[in-house]
């Protein structure tokens, strides 16, 4: 796994904004800049600024149309994250794995019979 490149797809997907911007562009599909610019309460250039961090990660791309510029996102990069995960969830699984084996030993002291609690309590009369 390419650490540098998983650390600028965190980067870039660790702001609110951009991750806004990813979520529109897979629901909606390619769109201009400026169509993306009207969902935002904010400058144009501050957009741009959004979609270069989100292009630099590769989390989205910049395609040519005539004369418009269509943003589109690409998903591929997000295999890094999912293979992270997928890591992270292998050395938990197999840290539980182990506290499951020592809690599933048996304890001598669980092999006593359980005290007889009307008798304990008995009160002479």
């Amino acid at each position: 796994m390419d650490d540098e490149s998983l650390s600028t797809i965190l980067k870039a997907a660790s702001d609110p904004t951009r991750r806004a911007i990813l979520t529109l562009l897979a629901q909606q599909g390619p769109l201009r800049v400026t169509d993306i610019h009207s969902r935002f309460d904010m400058s144009l250039n501050s957009v741009s600024k959004h979609i270069k961090a989100l292009e630099r990660a590769g989390l989205v791309k910049r395609r040519t149309e005539w004369r418009e510029h269509l943003i589109e996102v690409d998903m591929g990069p997000l295999s890094l994250i999912d293979a992270w995960f997928a890591e992270l969830r292998s050395i938990w699984e197999l840290r539980l794995e182990a506290l499951d084996g020592i809690l599933s030993k048996e304890d001598p002291e669980d092999d006593r019979p359980e005290p007889d609690r009307r008798t304990r309590h008995r009160r002479r009369a």
